[in-house]
């Protein structure tokens, strides 16, 4: 199975772009993906770090169902040590991305830190992607403390018998 087929399945949608993984799991499936910041259409697109494991995005949603996107920015503003490190993450996310940028582009480009976000933090599955890409994130490292380990027994997406990638039907959530 080819990365793309696989991201593809994760996501439940064709890319919109070419991806470099970013991140894989114990299994060997992309976990996260580097998106450039113009789509193959140069719509810009602000997610450096995009997450395609399916089990991370619902963990993550949980939380962030149960007010941890709040969570986050209470910290943010409450410790002035966590707060210059979510800054120091957002600028250099935005640099990072920004240096992507093809010389001479005059088209729309993408703002913000992690997710393109302005302030605030805007959702907990791209500061974990940014994170588990390997980067300093105080507010990934936060989410990721609430979500693993990643610890599936069955990979999440298997190859057809007509060579194709789909969702494994024995794949569960681990407990």
């Amino acid at each position: 199975m080819d990365d793309r087929s696989v991201v593809q399945v994760q996501i439940g949608r064709p890319p919109r772009s070419v991806i470099d993984v970013a991140a894989r799991c114990h299994l060997g499936l992309p976990i996260v993906i580097t998106v450039p910041p113009l789509l193959d259409d140069d719509t810009p697109f602000p997610t450096l770090y995009w997450l395609t494991c399916p089990l991370a995005g619902k963990r993550i949603g949980r939380v962030e169902a149960g007010g941890g996107v709040r969570r986050a920015e209470l910290m943010i503003a409450g410790d002035p040590i966590f707060s210059d490190r979510y800054a120091a993450a957002a600028e250099r996310y935005r640099k990072s991305r920004d240096a992507m940028i093809p010389a001479g582009f005059e088209g729309h480009r993408p703002t913000g830190g992690v997710g393109g976000t302005g302030s605030g933090v805007k959702c907990l599955h791209a500061h974990y992607a940014d994170t588990a890409a390997g980067n300093d994130n105080p507010v990934g490292e936060w989410t990721a403390a609430q979500i693993e380990p990643l610890d599936c027994e069955a990979v999440c997406v298997v190859a057809a018998e007509d060579g194709t990638s789909v969702k494994n039907p024995d794949w569960i959530e681990p407990r």
